[in-house]
């Protein structure tokens, strides 16, 4: 119960500090104390003290709001990691494929490389222990396979070719975990950059990224948020910064016991003036809507997508003892027009029930993407509708702009679902696509390897061929799934794009996989559309 009392007098120590402890407050905690001492001391069974501290903890932040949290001490481990830009392993991107580990690529320069794993290597043990044919989670096999830096783990690998298995002694290290999944010119003076999330590294790698593209001849920036469900509040100020004039306001936060706090552009950015078009959908988020918010009230740039999820919340991480951590709610996000990012929420809901305050509106609020779509929104744009008390105008244009619930692009792109079909669906959900890729790369490496020195020749000349659909088609039918050839070949153009992706992806990285497949993004096409045909200037007549 030591982790309840440390709360209680952490907050009540904060609390004290703004005289917000009063007599109504002290009886409450009184009360909870109580309760704690009576469970502790008197109950008839034993009870896990731990996980009665975790549930109480967590029961009292659901009648909060949706994003105020709590994350035991493991949790906080795997929460912060991708954040943070690095970790501790041998440094490869691997697929479990029929319980076996497939590499599919090792990170450049990493320890994995460096002692001579190659892409297709199959780690059938660790340290002597098998981790082939086994059943063991992909998660335990992370736990092996990570460690700290400078330890050493010793793998068994199957190469397709030797007959012997191979045996490697790595010697773990950091491990970068990238924020951007693509950086390339899409046309001449075009160039595109994919962010996926905002961390540690994110305006380090997105700065390199720009000057590399810059060097290339880049005039007009595509930036792709889509996807990105945020991160933290400093990676977004910085990339806001890249596009913003000095003491340009990017966001500010404010809440009931949080004064306002306002972030300013310092006016050190490396594109404050080229065109920019942002990629935003119903899955950006956060920090994504920071920046994109930023963009479209300082009229910078021309946003492209769907209306961004609605996450506005500023949550202070507190954390505990045990390496646990409470993300309580103080503030909330608003962009330079004063537009709220945050969508409404409920969870005064089952007040005449405690039991169940908070449960159904949690609930409400996480199948809102669901409603959206059942709603039309994100086929039609004219099927969102926002009110007038909610209307804000742009920086320097004056254009209207509506708060009250995410970022409403300047030009709506309706979710593409002419080629997706419940074959192709099933298809994806039984891993029949990444199979059938893996097996084909399993076979022809060595081939596309010689015939493809250089991807621009890959993506203008390679096609997939016959007999890998129909090993696709043999496989649905192992997997039980039911051939129906309207609805295959609905979906065939969308199969054959993604199927060349991820073997650019098993050839080359992730930025091959997204050249390929933007191909066939509709928010990318027309960004395109809107640089190329002089939309651009229509929009934004500065």
């Amino acid at each position: 119960m030591k982790k309840l009392l440390i709360f209680i007098i952490c907050i009540c120590g904060g609390m004290a500090s703004m005289q917000a402890q009063n007599t109504g407050n002290a009886a409450a905690i009184r009360k909870l104390q109580m309760a704690e001492f009576a469970i502790a001391n008197l109950y008839v069974d034993s009870v896990d003290e731990n996980k009665l501290v975790e549930e109480a903890i967590i029961r009292m932040l659901a009648q909060l709001d949706p994003h105020s949290t709590y994350n035991n001490a493991e949790e906080v481990k795997k929460m912060n990691e991708p954040l943070q830009g690095n970790f501790e392993g041998i440094g490869v991107q691997f697929q479990m494929i029929e319980d076996t580990l497939l590499i599919i690529q090792p990170v450049s320069n990493g320890p994995s490389e460096k002692v001579g794993i190659l892409a297709g290597d199959r780690i059938v043990a660790v340290n002597d222990s098998a981790i082939a044919g086994v059943k063991m989670s992909t998660e335990d096999i992370m736990t092996r396979l990570r460690g700290p830096k400078d330890s050493e783990v010793k793998l068994t690998i199957v190469r397709r070719g030797v007959d012997d298995p191979l045996y490697f002694t790595v010697k773990r290290d950091k491990i970068p975990i990238l924020s951007l999944d693509a950086s390339y010119m899409i046309q001449p003076k075009i160039g595109y950059i994919r962010i996926n999330r905002f961390g540690a590294t994110t305006a380090e790698e997105f700065t390199a990224a720009l000057k590399e593209l810059q060097k290339q001849g880049m005039k007009d920036l595509i930036l792709d948020l889509q996807g990105n469900g945020g991160g933290y509040l400093n990676a977004a100020i910085d990339l806001a910064n890249e596009f913003l004039q000095q003491k340009e306001l990017i966001v500010y936060t404010e809440g009931r016991a949080a004064q306002r706090s306002n972030f300013y552009a310092k006016g050190t950015g490396n594109f404050k003036n080229g065109r920019l078009v942002v990629l935003v959908d119903e899955y950006s988020a956060s920090a994504s809507e920071i920046v994109t918010g930023a963009i479209q009230d300082w009229d910078r740039g021309v946003v492209v997508g769907r209306r961004t999820f609605g996450k506005g919340l500023v949550q202070r991480p507190i954390d505990l003892p045990d390496g646990s951590m409470i993300r309580l709610t103080i503030a909330r996000y608003y962009t330079p027009s004063g537009r709220c990012i945050q969508k409404p929420y409920d969870h005064t809901a089952n007040l005449d029930n405690p039991r169940l305050q908070g449960e159904d509106t949690q609930e409400k609020y996480n199948m809102d993407l669901i409603e959206r779509f059942n709603r039309g929104e994100m086929m039609h744009a004219d099927s969102i509708h926002f009110p007038d008390s909610l209307k804000n105008s742009t920086k320097k244009l004056k254009r209207t702009v509506y708060g009250g619930g995410g970022i409403m692009p300047d030009y709506f792109v309706p979710i593409d679902t002419t080629q997706y079909t419940d074959y192709h669906r099933n298809l994806v959900a039984k891993g029949v696509v990444i199979k059938a890729t893996t097996k084909y790369i399993e076979s022809h490496r060595k081939e596309l390897q010689e015939q493809y020195k250089k991807f621009d020749s890959f993506n203008n000349k390679f096609e997939i061929d016959e007999q890998m659909l129909a090993d696709i088609r043999a496989a649905a039918d192992k997997e039980k799934i039911e051939f129906n050839e309207e609805q295959y070949n609905k979906s065939l153009p969308l199969i054959k794009t993604q199927l060349k992706a991820l073997i650019a992806r098993d050839l080359w990285d992730m930025n091959e996989y997204f050249q390929v497949i933007n191909t066939t993004n509709n928010s990318v096409q027309q960004a395109l559309k809107v640089l190329n045909e002089k939309i651009y200037e229509k929009k934004l007549p500065l």
